[in-house]
């Protein structure tokens, strides 16, 4: 394996590190720098800048806005975001939502929805968890009803991320519930989020933010012309979809960020300003970190030099695994280093205790949710044990 980038792709980065550190808003990269939570605007002006300059959907195909670009370009294009504080293109509309419409959607479809989901001129959400059916996600029971041109749509999904600000809603429902096989009779639908009978109720997060909501479908009137690819063939896409989800699962960039962070904040957290850095323990503990992020980022780099036709490698689930766990230890060392103040959670910009330590428990209960989201650790390891390991 060739762990040296060539000259060319060494220009590239450079050529990615000097685009994302010159003409992303600094305001947007600092709030990123400091963990603040981004305002809509700011997601929706940073995707823009990326998409008028052909950074926005690189894996879209090229006649809608992707890059003819190799595994590892997009693998270096994907960490000089991070390592910039640049927001990552909204995944709902990135690498979800649009890579399905480019590949089963009808050319009306296409016509219709990409070039505005490639600009966030239309912010999308997922409609996929339910009460009852997270990770056995085969087990939905929202339904969709078909009468004359329309579908009728009656049901309730349950975490959707940043719902509040959609416009549409990608869905998976169950189109015909007699089915043999709980997997069929699935349907992927489109539907407006300003249609009538949709509801959207916020759910309150650990860390005190509102973050993810209930979506509620009273019978819901949709044009039959919104239904992705072919009736009761969603699954197939839901599948496709996920795949593409854990493409870049590896936060390795975003992940080192916040270890330089926590290093310069170890340097005067001390009694009196002095440096947590010259304990043992916490040395230790930073060391310990650095050389498993230098292991996971060596193994991501493996992982796209096998890479093929832009599919994940089997092993990406070893990044998944591996990545979101070394994001939750980096924030939780962030806790630790914070002391008592991190119980400031809180506090207010006029607290006089910095950013950081207010900010520090917020995050780190935050990102318990790396290891469900994008199919859970546990799923991961099943994979690992089966399509790796032969188990």
């Amino acid at each position: 394996m060739r762990l040296e980038l060539s000259p060319e792709d060494a220009a590239f980065r450079e050529e990615m590190r000097t685009f994302f550190t010159t003409r992303v808003p600094q305001e947007i990269r600092d709030t990123v720098a400091a963990g603040r939570e981004l305002t809509k605007d700011q997601i929706v002006e940073s995707q823009r800048t990326l998409n008028a300059a052909g950074l926005a959907v690189p894996g879209w195909p090229v006649e809608w806005g992707g890059q003819d670009w190799t595994p590892l370009q997009r693998h270096i294009w994907h960490e000089e975001m991070q390592r910039a504080c640049v927001p990552l293109p909204l995944a709902f509309n990135a690498s979800m939502v649009g890579p399905v419409i480019a590949t089963f959607g009808s050319q009306e479809q296409k016509e219709r929805f990409l070039p505005a989901t490639a600009n966030l001129d239309i912010w999308w959400s997922q409609g996929f968890s339910e009460p009852d059916a997270g990770s056995d996600l085969a087990s939905l029971r929202t339904t969709a009803v078909r009468d004359g041109d329309e579908w009728v749509v009656n049901g309730q999904k349950t975490w959707t991320t940043l719902g509040q600000y959609g416009d549409w809603i990608f869905n998976l429902v169950r189109t015909d519930p007699d089915a043999p096989k709980r997997q069929q009779g699935i349907s992927f639908l489109l539907i407006d989020m300003s249609t009538p009978g949709v509801t959207v109720r916020p759910i309150e997060l650990i860390d005190g933010g509102h973050e993810v909501n209930e979506v509620f479908f009273e019978d819901v009137r949709v044009p039959a012309e919104n239904l992705v690819g072919e009736e009761n063939k969603g699954w197939d896409y839901a599948k496709f979809l996920l795949g593409n989800e854990r493409v870049g699962v590896a936060p390795v960039g975003a992940t080192k960020r916040m270890l330089a962070a926590a290093k310069a904040h170890a340097a005067t957290a001390g009694p009196g300003g002095t440096s947590l850095l010259e304990d043992p323990l916490v040395a230790a503990q930073v060391a310990e970190l650095e050389n498993e992020l230098l292991a996971l980022e060596l193994t991501a780099l493996r992982v796209v030099a096998h890479s093929t036709d832009g599919k994940p490698h089997p092993a990406s689930s070893v990044l998944k695994l591996k990545g979101t766990e070394l994001q939750q230890a980096v924030s939780e060392l962030v806790v630790d280093l914070a002391g008592p103040a991190s119980l400031a959670s809180g506090a207010g910009a006029g607290s006089d205790l910095p950013e950081w330590t207010r900010l520090a428990t917020p995050t780190y209960l935050n990102l318990r949710k790396a290891s469900i989201y994008g199919g859970s650790n546990e799923v991961q390891r099943q994979i690992i044990a089966g399509t790796i390991l032969g188990l």
